[in-house]
């Protein structure tokens, strides 16, 4: 059960972030959402609420620095300290897809700066409240490029192993406390995001949209927002209290480590 518990969700205006912020308030949590589109975010509240849930909102860019500590003091203020911290925000290769040689170096270091240093800054940040009461959940929102790399897309590739690392780290070390940490990886998922990249990949292999999509996973399909929202709800719950160090697949089957 998550009735109650005070979660904050990343990136939470729209696809996988959206998704798992409106499950989650679905099933009795307080969810704080953040994310730089204020407009997204009053909709997202305005849905929640409608629903009979509870949100609060807190618009700020994760590529500032000072901007984990914000929004964690602004959660505490309002409602207390975080207990289950969602990862998901991200910048991904479609933004700025191509080849290493002529990578860009600016879009390296945003990739991560958003992808790595902001759930390494938020864990770091809200971990010790979490230790203290004795149970706390950590989910990041990775994807299977942590285990598989993208072409063209360098930098997002790297960020994503390297929250696969930070994941384990974080759950080695708070194993047997009460807490877990553990990582969600999306296969091809459709969201905006995502309908940047397959347009970019159907223009350099000369196919259409739909044969790419066709091709994203052995599904026959991308997958939705809401089929990654239900592992993140679940590693969230009391009944994932064994499940620790995991990089879980939702990916229908394109990878199998």
């Amino acid at each position: 059960m998550v009735k109650d518990r005070i979660v904050l969700v990343t990136g939470a205006g729209r696809g996988i972030g959206r998704a798992i912020a409106l499950q989650i308030a679905a099933q009795g949590a307080r969810v704080a959402i953040t994310a730089r589109t204020e407009g997204e975010l009053d909709t997202l509240a305005a849905e929640i609420a409608e629903a009979g849930g509870q949100a609060f909102k807190i618009t700020a860019d994760l590529a500032d620095r000072a901007a984990p500590k914000t929004i964690l003091d602004a959660v505490a203020a309002y409602w207390g300290p975080v207990e289950v911290l969602i990862n998901n925000a991200g910048i991904g290769s479609s933004q700025s897809p191509r080849p290493l040689v002529d990578f860009d170096d600016d879009f390296w270091d945003l990739t991560f700066a958003v992808n790595v240093t902001a759930p390494y800054l938020l864990s770091k940040l809200a971990l010790p409240a979490m230790l203290k009461a004795g149970w706390g959940r950590v989910i990041n929102i990775s994807s299977i490029n942590a285990k598989i790399p993208a072409l063209h897309g360098a930098a997002y590739t790297a960020s994503k192993h390297a929250v696969a690392g930070l994941t384990k780290a974080i759950a080695k070390e708070v194993a047997g406390q009460g807490v877990t940490a553990n990582a969600v990886c999306p296969g091809v998922t459709a969201t905006l995001m995502n309908d940047k990249r397959i347009e970019y990949d159907a223009e350099r292999l000369g196919q259409s949209l739909e044969e790419i999509e066709k091709n994203a996973s052995p599904l026959g399909r991308r997958l939705t927002p809401e089929e990654i929202a239900e592992v993140a709800v679940f590693l969230a719950s009391d009944g994932a209290r064994a499940v620790n160090g995991q990089l879980i697949n939702v990916c229908g089957g394109t990878v199998f480590t």
